[in-house]
């Protein structure tokens, strides 16, 4: 996960046709500076319009998620959107000459090949995430559709569908971590059912449809008739079911390819929150059109709590207790400055401290102003880390933590009595030989108070 906000280093292209409008057109994604976020911009048009990518701003969600702004339409950016968002990228504008991204093979991983291939580039400024307090919830119970999204301390995704189709049956995907999408979401291609595509043709859609850029599934036998017209509106000489299920034998690449497929939807589609995420998504039965009312509740949700202040879940789960953390730390009062473990995984911890008019340190620190000082909120941030750091070896009671080096440390803000101090560290290369490197921020009400990179040391208490 990154902490700073990041763009591509130069500018690449990919070309293709359109899945929907049938449109041949070249996307170009160019830096961007801090802050930009993610706009298309449509140059085959009159003033070359700008659109964001933003959930207020969807007009249309007929098999895919159209925006428009400034009398411009961008159709389909859900893939794209799917790939910027697995890569971690904040600011990019990408210009198109035409209404809609090439399909290419249906799915993200050509898009995200691209943009590796321009590679990423750091920004001196941090990312604003956004930290689910509580569940936000969109339900349509007519179709039996149902998306939660629930605190936490990553952004994880699992996804069910259910079409009462006795060919695709129940499927589950599921992403832990969002470093994972590349492996193993990206490369999940497009689908629909057999039934649907003389319709969608007919309606106007999948004019850039063809087998190469989507699975169909059969899932009602089809006479040799119709499955001759079928051919006729792919462009095909024939089409044939090869194998039971699938339309002309396409091989999936996962077995359960469709709900993946629904999952990188629904990251794309999320994207138009405007801000990356922190918490878990749930999604029963996901669409777009669903993707999107839950894009916008998160959206409005967080408008509002910018607005009063975000209070931390105090409901959330709690991994270590304050005696918990006694029993792995050396610290004792008045220089333990962490309360609890909220989360804790191989990757990073997320401790919390809960900063009361009662702290010591508030007698002589500007009393009349009382501020946590900043050198506090480090070790704060020193502590959390070495919590992480003991809790990679089986016997923490044997080993010391100590810190060899802290890096491009920076205040924002400040901390003051009443505020909830949330201090989450990540790893940032392999441990070796002891040696621990992690980036560590501190946020108060969803906003960063301080940050820096921690260098820190395991070693055993005999020396041995």
């Amino acid at each position: 996960m990154y902490y700073k906000q990041h763009t591509v280093q130069k500018s690449v292209s990919v070309s293709g046709v359109g899945l929907h409008t049938g449109k041949i057109s070249t996307m170009t994604f160019l830096p961007a500076p801090i802050g930009h976020g993610i706009r298309f911009q449509r140059i085959d048009l009159e003033g070359r319009p700008t659109i964001l990518a933003d959930a207020d701003l969807v007009v249309d969600v007929s098999r895919g998620t159209t925006i428009e702004q400034n009398g411009a339409r961008v159709y389909t950016v859900e893939h794209t959107l799917a790939a910027l968002t697995g890569l971690e990228i904040d600011n990019v504008l990408i210009e198109i000459d035409g209404p809609e991204p090439p399909i290419l093979d249906g799915s993200s991983i050509q898009f995200l090949n691209t943009l590796k291939e321009a590679g990423l580039q750091e920004q001196d400024a941090p990312r604003n995430f956004f930290y689910i307090p509580e569940n936000i919830s969109y339900q349509d119970a007519k179709r039996g559709v149902e998306l939660t999204a629930k605190p936490g301390y990553s952004y994880e995704l699992s996804v069910t569908v259910d079409y009462n189709s006795s060919v695709l049956g129940v499927q589950e995907a599921f992403l832990k971590k969002l470093s994972d999408f590349e492996s193993e979401i990206a490369s999940c291609r497009t689908f629909c059912f057999l039934h649907e595509l003389e319709m969608l043709y007919k309606g106007g859609l999948i004019k850039g449809g063809d087998l190469s850029n989507a699975i169909v599934i059969v899932d009602k036998v089809m006479p040799p008739e119709q499955l001759n017209e079928l051919a006729k509106l792919l462009g095909k000489p024939s089409v044939e079911v090869k194998a039971e299920g699938i339309l002309d034998n396409i091989e999936l690449r996962y077995t359960n390819e469709p709900a993946r497929h629904k999952l990188l939807d629904l990251v794309g589609d999320l994207a138009l929150a405007g801000r990356p995420l922190i918490g878990h998504i749930k999604g029963l039965r996901p669409g777009h059109a669903a993707n999107v009312e839950l894009a916008k509740k998160i959206k409005s949700y967080m408008n509002k709590k910018e607005k009063q202040g975000m209070i931390y879940n105090s409901d959330a789960p709690v991994v270590m207790d304050a005696m918990q953390i006694e029993a792995m730390l050396p610290h004792r009062f008045p220089f333990l400055l962490i309360d609890k473990i909220a989360h804790l995984d191989e990757h990073s911890v997320i401790a919390i401290k809960n900063v009361s008019m009662n702290e010591w340190y508030f007698q002589g620190h500007f009393p009349k102003n009382p501020v946590m000082p900043g050198v506090l909120q480090v070790e704060g941030l020193a502590q959390a880390g070495g919590i992480f750091a003991l809790s990679t070896v089986p016997d923490p009671e044997n080993y010391w933590t100590y810190f060899l080096r802290i890096d491009e440390c920076r205040f924002h803000q400040k901390v003051v009595p009443g505020d909830i101090v949330l201090y989450h560290c990540i790893l940032t290369t392999p441990i070796r030989r002891g040696i621990v490197k992690m980036e560590g921020q501190a946020f108060v009400n969803g906003k960063l108070v301080c940050e820096a990179k921690l260098t820190a040391s395991i070693t055993k208490k005999d020396g041995k």
